[in-house]
């Protein structure tokens, strides 16, 4: 059985005329340690799609499943819960506090529960050390370059280790260089952990190095990946 399971899954939102509806039907199941790549033009629904999954949206109609339970049958309290402890988020914004340092910064996700474990402490030590940062864990964002400031995004969503980890436009902010660099990090990570990682892009380059890819299209996924001969 799939660990994530996305059935029929629908996005629409009410205007003066008729209801805009962004996504269409789409299901979608990935197992534990898979990886998929949802490339489309501008508009398409990517986000939408990729909130609706991470429960940042609710979905007009269809389920998501997560290791076999529909968060959106959750209260607020609960749901939120549920998110911090299961997936985790990078986006094209790094979306760093510049006050804190990089080492803090990655265990902001900790902080709801009052303050961090020593277990969750040294945790985040080994992820930065895994990124590559161990020599900026006192810096803070200001400190830091584009292609830096990301790889502590990729170290924060890490901390809960996610069985889920989404990321919207992870490079869409770096040169060639970075967006390679974090592309591969964000692929090792993920296999490391086990994770299932769903990105969606506008970088074929980026889509070209996943297990799975997919295409957006009128509110449809469009599943591009060949078929295997029986």
């Amino acid at each position: 059985m799939a660990d994530l399971v996305i059935e029929n899954l629908a996005k629409e939102y009410p205007t003066r005329a008729e209801s805009l509806q962004v996504l269409r039907d789409i299901s979608l199941s990935l197992s534990q340690g898979e990886s998929a790549a949802i490339t489309g033009p501008s508009g398409c629904g990517k986000s939408t799609l990729l909130y609706c999954v991470g429960t940042l949206d609710t979905p007009t109609s269809g389920t998501v499943t997560l290791d076999g339970e529909n968060p959106f049958t959750l209260n607020d309290k609960a749901l939120a819960h549920f998110r911090s402890e299961n997936i985790g988020f990078v986006f094209q914004d790094h979306h760093l506090l510049p006050q804190l340092t990089v080492l803090e910064n990655v265990l902001v996700p900790t902080l709801a529960d009052g303050s961090s474990s020593p277990e969750q402490i040294q945790r985040a030590k080994m992820l930065i050390e895994r990124v590559g940062l161990s020599q900026r864990i006192e810096h803070r964002s200001a400190e830091l370059s584009g292609g830096e400031r990301q790889r502590v995004a990729v170290a924060r969503s890490l901390i809960h280790q996610p069985k889920l980890l989404l990321a919207d436009e992870p490079t869409g902010n770096l040169d060639k260089t970075n967006a390679e660099a974090i592309g591969k990090l964000l692929l090792e990570l993920q296999k490391e952990e086990s994770s299932i990682l769903i990105v969606v892009t506008h970088s074929q380059e980026l889509a070209a190095i996943f297990q799975r890819q997919y295409t957006l299209d009128e509110g449809k996924l469009l599943d591009q990946n060949p078929v295997q001969p029986s």
